[in-house]
């Protein structure tokens, strides 16, 4: 698989990532097969957090032995200093590890997070402490929210954010165009999340195939790949499949080709998107 170099830190992913949800709620002998598929398919990039049920006890024992051939994200909810350095030495113990590739404030939505974040005791303090105690190689965040997103970069030399890069809602609404051009001219690292989303679920449908899914997943391959390319063709350095095993195993099928986006391809996503509601309206 194709590794792509993350921003400035000189590091290199593989350009489709394991979402650690994928492993949540499956026995050890099926996350293994899971993680043994993803490394033989060439996943350098795994990525974890403690909101994702049961998956950091599954992840940690299927990735033991392989820590150093690995990119090991993960992240935390706590916006307080002492609740994140909890969740960091939780997590470093679940997955077997003295340290993370990288690791991030998780999902932060609101700009009262942002400030809780950097008010004295604020999760901030834990990020700069593991990074100076090498407890972490890079910092970084991942966010829903835009507003939120780039506040966050004003605040701090962050390596690193997650963000969803959805062709859907960029050609409806512009969602995240704004915060990928702020992040590329930092010189950051920019993993993508959502790349894969098609809409939201539809009055009445069924959700069962996708139960881990909050949106509609784009499972048609050819569409899917054109999801892919366009958040490759962005700068993305990794994009990381919606929390289903046969999404990851399309993201992986469809990684073989990476090429940029021609302006007919642009011109077809942008026609198709009219026709769906983006998972983030603005």
């Amino acid at each position: 698989m194709e590794t792509r170099t993350l921003g400035r830190t000189g590091m290199k992913l593989s350009v489709i990532g394991f979402g650690g949800i994928v492993a949540a709620g499956k026995t050890q002998a099926e996350a293994d097969k899971l993680v043994n598929f993803a490394l033989d398919s060439g996943v350098t990039y795994f990525d974890a957090a403690p909101t994702y049920g049961d998956s950091e006890e599954r992840l940690g024992p299927a990735l033991r032995g392989r820590r150093e051939a690995i990119f090991l994200a993960c992240k935390t909810t706590e916006r307080t200093r002492d609740g994140a350095q909890r969740e960091l030495e939780r997590s470093l113990r679940r997955l077997h590890t003295d340290h993370f590739d990288v690791y991030q404030l998780h999902g932060v939505t609101s700009m009262q997070e942002v400030e809780t974040i950097f008010v004295p005791g604020g999760a901030i303090e834990t990020i700069q402490r593991a990074k100076t105690e090498g407890k972490a190689r890079l910092v970084g965040f991942s966010a829903h929210s835009e507003e939120a997103a780039l506040a966050l970069l004003e605040r701090y030399q962050f390596d690193t954010v997650m963000f969803p890069v959805n062709w859907v809602c960029w050609s409806n609404t512009e969602f995240g165009a704004r915060l990928v051009r702020a992040a590329r001219e930092r010189g950051m690292g920019i993993l993508a999340i959502k790349a894969m989303a098609r809409e939201q679920w539809p009055e009445n449908s069924r959700r069962d195939e996708y139960p881990a899914c909050w949106y509609q997943p784009e499972d048609d391959p050819p569409v899917a790949s054109l999801g892919l390319r366009f958040a490759w063709s962005e700068g993305i350095t990794a994009c990381i499949p919606p929390g289903d095993a046969k999404m990851l195993r399309l993201a992986i099928q469809l990684a073989d080709n990476t090429a940029p986006l021609s302006e007919d391809e642009r011109a077809y996503l942008k026609r198709k998107a009219q026709s769906y509601v983006p998972i983030f309206p603005q």
